[in-house]
Formats: C-alpha cells, structure tokens, sequence
C-alpha cells in the first residue's frame, strides 16, 4: 500500500475487537472501525473479500455525506483507501478521482479541517493520481479562492499550466485551456481593481500613467488567457463577460460584438439563455435599431418565455410599425403569466390589461380569442378562482384590480374573480373600480355585441 494511505490509516493491534481511534496532525479525530475494513456481514456469515469490504466502505461514505455526518465519513475514508491496492485494474485506475472527490467534499465541511489540511490533501492527492492532476489542481485553486487566497489560487493555477505528462490528448488541452482561463478571470479581478483605482485619478496626476499602464499589462494578460477557451463550444459566461467587458473599455466594441454574437449563434455552442441576455444588454448600450433587440429576445422568449426580459421585449414589440409585432406582443404577455412565478407581477398584469383592451378597442378580437382558446381551460382556477380575489385584494389592493379587469374582459362580468373586487369598498379605487366596470361592459370577449 502507498505511504499516503498507510500514513492516513491508524494502527490496529490484534486485541483489538471494537472501535478504535486515530488523531491526525491537523487534530481530527476519526473513528477507526475495524469490523468494516476485515469483513462484511451476509445472511449471517462473514466473508473476508477485498471487492465486497470496499464496496461496503464506500457505501458508509456515501450514507454519512447524505446525512452530513462529515467525521464519520472521514473515519471511512481511511478504511477505503485500500482500493488503490484492487486487483481490478479498472477499479484502481478509477480510485484517485473516486478517493478525491469524496475527500475533498469531506475535508471542506469537516469542523476540524482547515486549508493546511486541505492543501496537503490535495497535493498529495495530484502525486497518487496523476491522470487527474489537471482536475485536482483547477478544484484546488477553487477551493483557495473560496477562502479568499488569491495569490495561492493564481500560483496553483501556473503549476498546473505547464504541467505536462504522458500523451497530448484533446480533453487534455480543453482542460489546460480551462485552467488558463480560470488565471486570466483572477487577472481580469486585477484589473478591474486598477480600472477603478485608475477612474480616481487624474489625468495630470504623476501616477496616472503608471496606474494606465498596469491596466493594460493585465489586461493583456486576461484577454490571451481567455481568448483561446471561448472559442471551444460550451458554455464560459463568467469568461466571456470579463473579456467583453475589456473590449469595451478600449474601444473594440466591433471585437466585443463579434464574441457575443458567436456565442450566442454558432450552432456548435449549447443553447444558452445568457448569450443572448448578454447580446441584448450590449446592443442596448450601443443603442442598436429596435428590430436588432427584438431579433435577439425573440429567440430568447422561444428559450425563456418567463425572462423578466420579456417585458422589455413586450415594450418593443408594442412600439415597432409592424402588426405581426403587435400580434407578438399579446402572445409574449400572455406567456409571461403562464408562469406560477409571474402570478404576482403587477407590471405584466398592468401591461396586459392595458393592451387588451387597445388591442380589442382596434377589433383585433381574433388574436385575443387565439391566446385564450388554449388557457380558458386552466388560466381561471390558475389566476381567477375566488380564493385568489381575496388572497390578491388583502395582499395588494392594486394587483388585484389589475387581474379584476383582465378577468372581466376575458371571462366576463359573471367572472367571481371580477364580482368580487367590484363589490370592495375602497376610497383611492373607488372610481377605478367604476371606470373598469364600464370598459368589461363594453369590451369583453364574451360580450354578444363583439
């Protein structure tokens, strides 16, 4: 057995029946149950089997984390080293990163641990299973940078750059490129405390162009750091908002609009909400056309429809010349409240009471009667029962009218939601109240006279 398990294994005496103990130099205490480690109970009998007692271990680990009883955990752990001894050779390969995942769980919730531990864990850890150096060492730096040790996690992270063993392998180089960016991210936090170290300053000030110098080296150094990993599919949205954000800052805002949009179209990227919110925002600042932001939230309401967004892509739609737009406009609304967690949004009833009865008072009664043809089954329980009048009114008396009106245009003046705030007596929404009476009269849908 290696010396790093049999460091971490305790001595066992052979008059030892019961439980015995272990202290580590970190000073955790672990309990060193030797029944575990010698033989598995079955139907009875008791089989010495090497597969069956590290299966049984890892099960015991597995248990304690569920349950978060973390010392336990480390008390096996100890016992399950032994797999890096399995005759299976697959099954010896696999223990390193088996072994690193569940200790580094264990050692980052463990009371007594601390990041002395942790480090000499992982780093002993990077030895045993050399294969996973790479991943070890990018989950280390993560670990340190959780504990605020910047300085150690961009160290870590060069070690790891160029380290180099065995054969040259394409998920190798994903992950070298990973690692790289991961370091350009902490250069970018660097920079982005010289930006605003260098925005307090004054042109003529003496310091000023070394402080304007220091940003662009770090700059510099994020952007080749960076650059190379977001041009492989997948999904970098902390990358590729510090390297835009750069771009923008000197200037290259045709750059930065060549990175989002790729990210955000190329087929090969997974489909991903926040390309496209990032796109938006920056055609936003831009001051891009309207038809550029509404081409853009139209695929993001096909991925989102509940998109807070989406609200902002109503506001278009319902200003654009084109009447396919205003179609829109109604679908999208419609869509935002078809979500339980917009129920009590009042901008989006505010906003559909109000383009419905534009939109009906412009006979375009067909495009209301097309979004709720397929919610009038469902969207009255959902929004308008009688339990919601009075949950909605006690809670806020405004969203409640908002929802009456809509309830009433669509449902009618026999809607109980609709009856039910009609008959409060309230001093500010008296004539509120009156004025929504009138206009359900007028132009409900279930109205003959439409």
């Amino acid at each position: 057995m290696s010396d790093f398990s049999e460091e971490l294994k305790g001595p066992v005496t052979d008059d030892e029946q019961v439980e015995t103990s272990v202290l580590s130099g970190a000073g955790m205490h672990f309990p060193w149950l030797q029944t575990y480690i010698e033989t598995v109970a079955i139907g009875g009998k008791r089989k010495k089997d090497f597969a069956q007692t590290t299966s049984a271990c890892l099960s015991f680990i597995q248990e304690a984390l569920l349950k978060h009883q973390w010392q336990q955990a480390a008390g096996y752990m100890y016992s399950y080293f032994q797999t890096l001894e399995d005759s299976d050779s697959y099954k010896r390969q696999a223990a390193p990163e088996i072994i690193w995942k569940l200790g580094s769980e264990i050692l980052f919730y463990h009371p007594k641990s601390n990041v002395e531990t942790f480090n000499t864990f992982a780093d002993r850890m990077k030895n045993i299973g050399i294969m996973n150096y790479l991943k070890i060492s990018l989950q280390h730096a993560l670990y340190l940078l959780h504990h605020g040790m910047l300085e150690d996690a961009k160290r870590n992270l060069s070690e790891a750059e160029t380290w180099r063993h065995g054969e040259k392998t394409s998920s190798r180089e994903i992950l070298i490129n990973v690692i790289q960016a991961y370091k350009g991210l902490l250069q970018y936090y660097t920079w982005s405390k010289k930006k605003t170290e260098l925005s307090k300053l004054d042109k003529d000030d003496y310091a000023y162009s070394a402080v304007a110098q220091d940003v662009f080296n770090h700059s510099w150094k994020t952007s080749v750091n960076i650059s190379a990993l977001i041009k492989i599919p997948g999904v970098w949205d902390p990358f590729v908002k510090s390297y835009v954000e750069m771009l923008e800052f000197y200037g290259d805002r045709d750059g930065a609009q060549e990175v989002l949009t790729n990210y955000a179209y190329d087929e090969k990227f997974p489909s991903n909400p926040n390309a496209h919110i990032y796109l938006y925002n920056f055609l936003k600042r831009q001051k891009a056309p309207r038809s550029k932001l509404i081409s853009v939230l139209k695929i993001l309401y096909q991925i989102v429809p509940s998109h807070k967004l989406m609200l902002e892509f109503h506001t278009l739609l319902r200003k654009s010349e084109k009447e396919e737009h205003h179609k829109l406009g109604l679908e999208v609304l419609f869509g935002v409240l078809d979500f339980a967690g917009c129920t009590k949004n009042i901008t989006a009833w505010k906003y559909l009471a109000k383009y419905l009865k534009k939109i009906l008072m412009g006979n375009h009664l067909v495009w209301v009667q097309e979004e709720w043809n397929s919610r009038k089954n469902w969207w009255p329980s959902f929004h308008f029962s009688y339990f919601w009048a009075k949950s909605d009114w006690k809670e806020d008396t405004a969203l409640s009218c908002e929802k009456a009106f809509v309830a009433g245009l669509l449902l009618g003046k026999g809607c109980r939601y609709f009856r039910y705030i009609l008959k409060q007596d309230h001093q500010i929404l008296g004539k509120k109240i009156k004025r929504m009476k009138r206009s359900v009269k007028k132009y409900s849908i279930v109205n003959p006279r439409l």
